[in-house]
Order: structure tokens, then C-alpha cells, then sequence
């Protein structure tokens, strides 16, 4: 901090990094209020902080953010230990509240014994929707298998709007270019993850995840299913719950005649590797994959086959007949690792591939750029 005036330094000492001061948590008993190991942080909070995410004016700021694990009824409270104050020359603190009350919905607490009265009440929240799927995974830490469940709603559920709302809020802080979706459009599907846990002997749920995806329409009497926003809450990540709500998304949509493919919009990296792994799972079984089919190399009896039973567009298919096509291959062996690489190859050069006469017909730097190309096919 060479350079900077004595104010300027004192200054500095109320700058606060928003991914630390923000403080997550998903309440599910009273004693997880104090509990450290519950608390969990930002990826992101640049859409309400500005692309520093920096809050100006605190010193040892905490932006606590706490809700219930099922319902998502939310606790909103600042703390800090200092703030500047009129003996700061021309100076503000950030209005940290009008930031989060921007995004949070109206109705939230503001001190912890209405937020645990709430809780109290948790027993009689209930997933909204219709169940698609129920599955389980083993926990080493409680030693028991923990149940899941996965449910389609819309805004027609009693209670869901209101409910979407709170769950939305987690995108702003985990999906870094994330927006909220008009809800008033008929045309959204919402899927729901759940978890099933016991408290004093009832069954109680605690939210998970979610998906929004959107039906666009596709002449002259198909849909084309768009994944929006896919998002499994930090607490539950590197479980496996994204792979369970992707595949069964798809396999709630393949039993639709009207359905044409699903896509996503704008994936991220993770997503891609999500989307690969669940659709390979789903075609490694179809008769077009088999080992012997793949060594043939891809075939339009894949398209149409993953298409028709699966609701993959070809640019996917592609994607899995290669990943499979690398599983059945000995790479070992110099012939069959070369004819992988040149199948790979002739894909990538496609697009910029030219008929020789084409080529010649180019004038002489073009020719001399697109040389290279031709002398790596």
C-alpha cells in the first residue's frame, strides 16, 4: 500500500470481500444456527456487488443469509464490528440491506427467535408437484442409506410461486451469469430435488437442487426442451444428485411423441461433463452402440436411434459415439488407436475441409494459409 495517503490506508480497512461476509446456511435443527460446519459460502457476487465484490464502509461485515432447509423460509441479518461514520470526510458505506433486499423476496425474518418459530413448523412442508423419480445414496458419515426424491411442479402448485422465489436467490450467488425467469410463462418446467430426513420421528424434506427448462416450440408440432438453470445446493455437491436430475429429465421427456431433442442453453464446462456422462449412460445400451457397431464407425442408425428413443440431437450423439467408440478401443493396438485418431481428425477438419479444386481456385494466400490444414489431414 505504498504511496497511499494515512486515509486512504484507513480507508482500505473498510473494504470487505462479499464472497467471505455472505454467510449461507441450510437450517434444518436449532443448534445448526451456531454450527460453523453449516455455514457455506458464495462462488459469486458480482450481479449485486459490481464486479469487485467489495462492500465499502465495514469492518468484519457478515451478510447472514440463513434458510430453512425445506420451505427455504429465509433469516436476513447484517452484522459488523465497525462502520465509518461523519469523521470520514465525504465518505458512505455501501447500503449493503438495499443490495439484498433486491433479490431476496419480502416476508423474511430479521431476528432468530421468529426464524426458529418458523422452523418449528417445518414438519408440515411437503414438496410441491408431481414425484418423477426416487432414488438413494449411501452416507459413510450417518452409515445409512439417505433417500431422494425428484418432482416436476409448475405455478399452479399451491405455495410454489412463493417458493420459487427463495430458491431462485441461490443462482445469483453460484451461476455467474444467472437471471431470474419470468414465471407468468406457461411454457417453463421446474424440477425439484429433495432429500428425505428424520426429525423427532416425523419425515421432514430438505430442498437440494433444482432445473428450470424451458419448451421452445419447433415447426410444425414439436418441442424442443432448453435446460435453463441447473443448480445442486454446496452441501450436496459431488453426490451425484446433477446425474440423477439430468437423466431423469430425459426420461421424462422421452415418453413425449411431441418432443423432438433436449439441448441446454449456454452449458457451462461442468455441465457439458454432466450431459456426457448422463447420455453415454443411456446409450451404452442401445444395440447401434455395441462394441462392433462402433468400430464400424458413426452411422445415421445412431442419430436417428438416440433421437427417436432418447431425445439426443445429432451434435450429442456424435459426442457419445466417440466417447464410447474410445472404450471399446484398444488403444494398445497401432491400428485401432489409429483409426480412432483419424475418425476423430476427419470430425475436427470438417468444417474447414475444401474440395482440391476449390482450393486452387483460391487465391495464392489463402492457399498458403489453408496448406497446413490439408498437410495434417
Amino acid at each position: 500500500m505504498a504511496g497511499l495517503t494515512a486515509m486512504e490506508k484507513k480507508l482500505a480497512e473498510y473494504k470487505c470481500n462479499t464472497n467471505e461476509a455472505i454467510q449461507l446456511k441450510l437450517v434444518r435443527f436449532p443448534e445448526d444456527l451456531e454450527d460453523e460446519n453449516t455455514t457455506f459460502n458464495p462462488e459469486y457476487s458480482h450481479q449485486v456487488f459490481g464486479d469487485d465484490e467489495v462492500a465499502f464502509g465495514y469492518k468484519g461485515l457478515k451478510i447472514l443469509l440463513y434458510y430453512i432447509a425445506g420451505n427455504l423460509s429465509t433469516l436476513f441479518r447484517i452484522e459488523y464490528t465497525s462502520k465509518v461514520n461523519e469523521k470520514f470526510d465525504c465518505v458512505e458505506a455501501d447500503d449493503v440491506e438495499s443490495k439484498i433486499r433486491e433479490i431476496i423476496p419480502p416476508g423474511f425474518c430479521t431476528n432468530t427467535d421468529d426464524f426458529v418459530s418458523l422452523l418449528e413448523k417445518e414438519v408440515n412442508f411437503k414438496p410441491f408437484g408431481m414425484l418423477l423419480h426416487t432414488y438413494s445414496i449411501h452416507n459413510e458419515e450417518a452409515g445409512e442409506d439417505i433417500i431422494y426424491q425428484i418432482y416436476k411442479a409448475d405455478m399452479t402448485c399451491p405455495g410454489f410461486r412463493e417458493y420459487h422465489e427463495r430458491l431462485q436467490t441461490f443462482l445469483m450467488w453460484f451461476i455467474e451469469t444467472a437471471s431470474f425467469i419470468d414465471v407468468d410463462d406457461e411454457r417453463w418446467n421446474y424440477f425439484l430435488v429433495f432429500e428425505k430426513y428424520n426429525k423427532d420421528g416425523a419425515t421432514l424434506f430438505a430442498t437440494v437442487g433444482y432445473m428450470t427448462v424451458y419448451n421452445y416450440y419447433v415447426y410444425p408440432d414439436k418441442t424442443r426442451p432448453r435446460v435453463s438453470q441447473m443448480l445442486i445446493l454446496p452441501p450436496f455437491q459431488g453426490e451425484g444428485h446433477g446425474a440423477q436430475l439430468l437423466e431423469t429429465i430425459h426420461r421424462y421427456y422421452m415418453s413425449s411423441p411431441t418432443v423432438l431433442d433436449i439441448t441446454a442453453e449456454d452449458p457451462s464446462e461442468n455441465y457439458v461433463k454432466l450431459r456426457d456422462f448422463v447420455l453415454v449412460k443411456l446409450c451404452q445400451d442401445l444395440l447401434c452402440f455395441s462394441p462392433v457397431k462402433l468400430m464400424q464407425g458413426f452411422s445415421q442408425e445412431m442419430v436417428t436411434e438416440a433421437q427417436q428413443k432418447l431425445k439426443i440431437n445429432k451434435q450429442h450423439t456424435r459426442r457419445v459415439y466417440e466417447i464410447l467408440r474410445l472404450r471399446a478401443t484398444n488403444m494398445g493396438d497401432a491400428e485401432q488407436s489409429r483409426s480412432y485418431r483419424l475418425d476423430v481428425k476427419r470430425r475436427l477438419i470438417g468444417p474447414y475441409k475444401f474440395s482440391v479444386t476449390h482450393f486452387w481456385s483460391l487465391p495464392n494466400h489463402c492457399c498458403y494459409l489453408m496448406a497446413p490444414i490439408f498437410h495434417q489431414v
